[in-house]
């Protein structure tokens, strides 16, 4: 099981996205409010930290202090288990599916830097509400989470 550490929207793609406590996960959109929400397979970015052991010791500094570019920030997810088509639970309501590990193009600088390398990208399956704190788990494809979703 993870945590989310924090959660991050900006209305406009590009640019560091703003903290925030909470946010509304849309079905089918991504986070209200955020310019990456749509009808596409990367509605949303999570970050697991765990990714940052990945990062040059040259790159480090730039990168942890970037500022945020991924939606959710994560821990306590192994990388090696959240993959391509992994189902992930954010406390009791929002269910996302990882359509992406990365990007096509890697970014240079920055948090971009690991975040396009490392990030997973997916769809809303289940909106609700989330919050810095919430669990975060894998979930099996027959558990009782993606069995109430008539899309998966």
């Amino acid at each position: 099981m993870g945590t989310v550490l924090s959660i991050h929207i900006s209305s406009i793609k590009g640019v560091e996205k703003n903290t925030v406590g909470e946010a509304k996960v849309l079905e089918g959109w991504g986070l209200e409010n955020d310019a990456h929400g749509g009808n596409w397979d990367r509605q949303v970015s999570i970050f697991p930290v765990e990714a940052m052991n990945k990062v040059p010791a040259e790159k480090y500094d730039e990168v942890i202090n970037g500022g945020y570019t991924e939606n959710i920030t994560i821990s306590g997810i192994a990388l090696d288990q959240f993959s391509t088509n992994s189902l992930v639970q954010i406390g009791n309501e929002v269910l996302i599916q990882i359509k992406h590990v990365g990007k096509e193009k890697y970014k240079e600088t920055g948090r971009p830097y690991i975040v396009s390398r490392e990030g997973r990208f997916g769809v809303i399956l289940k909106g609700g509400n989330i919050k810095t704190g919430d669990v975060v788990s894998l979930v099996e494809c027959g558990s009782a989470a993606v069995t109430m979703n008539k899309n998966f």
